[in-house]
């Protein structure tokens, strides 16, 4: 492990050597999600830096969810988690390097793509499933079981795409579509408004359905200019 951590180890602090050298670790040894990581001990012995720099760099990487540490056993490798990109993107947007319009205009450009992959690979069991959401969405009366039918909805489709990394990265929106949500819904105050918004929703989902996938990107794409003319008119 000596050579191969000392080689990839980059220039800077040691904090950051010693978080290079663990994820070197990682790739180099092909490990997967679960998989067992030396101690901090021999990682920080090999490096040759301290026990409380080998701490850090773990507390660096458990952060980021990288690594899976707990008390009283081996820290392993841990699994792709989109929280850590929701808390990138929210600090992007309270801080204004980033517009809300952007989020929504980067959001509106994946789930096309997420509805069109849906239709072509869901199973009759995702199928029922995204319609099932979009019913649950019609049936809601309150803004907390509206919110998570809607945010359902959107989820369910990006994992049906079968891409991972799409999912993780709608699920990385979550916590401004809480705010952005009832905000849209607020927007649509007559039974027309609101009648349409449920009827873009059921179009996607019957799309998917019918594995159609460019009718389903097509009515992602109008869903999503009705939502934020609702969103921003507020």
């Amino acid at each position: 492990m000596r050579g191969l951590i000392a080689e990839a180890a980059p220039r800077g602090s040691l904090v950051d050597r010693a978080t290079e050298a663990v994820r070197t670790h990682i790739a180099v040894n092909g490990l997967k999600v679960g998989d067992p990581l030396p101690a901090e001990g021999r990682f920080a012995e090999e490096l040759g830096v301290s026990r409380p720099v080998m701490r850090e760099a773990f507390g660096a990487l458990a952060a980021l969810r990288m690594i899976d540490v707990g008390n009283g056993r081996r820290a392993r490798v841990g699994a792709i988690d989109g929280s850590v990109m929701a808390a990138s993107i929210g600090h992007a947007v309270s801080t204004a390097q980033v517009s809300l319009a952007d989020v929504w205009d980067v959001r509106r450009t994946l789930e096309m793509r997420t509805a069109e992959l849906a239709a072509q690979r869901r199973s009759d069991l995702q199928a029922d499933a995204i319609l099932r959401a979009a019913n649950e969405l019609a049936i809601s009366r309150d803004e907390h079981t509206t919110t998570a039918a809607d945010t359902a909805f959107h989820q369910t489709i990006a994992l049906v795409s079968g891409n991972p990394l799409f999912f993780q990265i709608v699920r990385s929106f979550e916590q401004m579509m809480a705010v952005a949500i009832p905000k849209a819904w607020s927007a649509r105050q007559t039974d027309e408004a609101r009648a349409e918004t449920l009827a873009l929703h059921r179009e996607v989902a019957l799309a998917i359905a019918d594995q159609d996938g460019s009718r389903a990107r097509t009515a992602m794409d109008r869903h999503f200019d009705r939502s934020i003319d609702d969103i921003f008119a507020t």
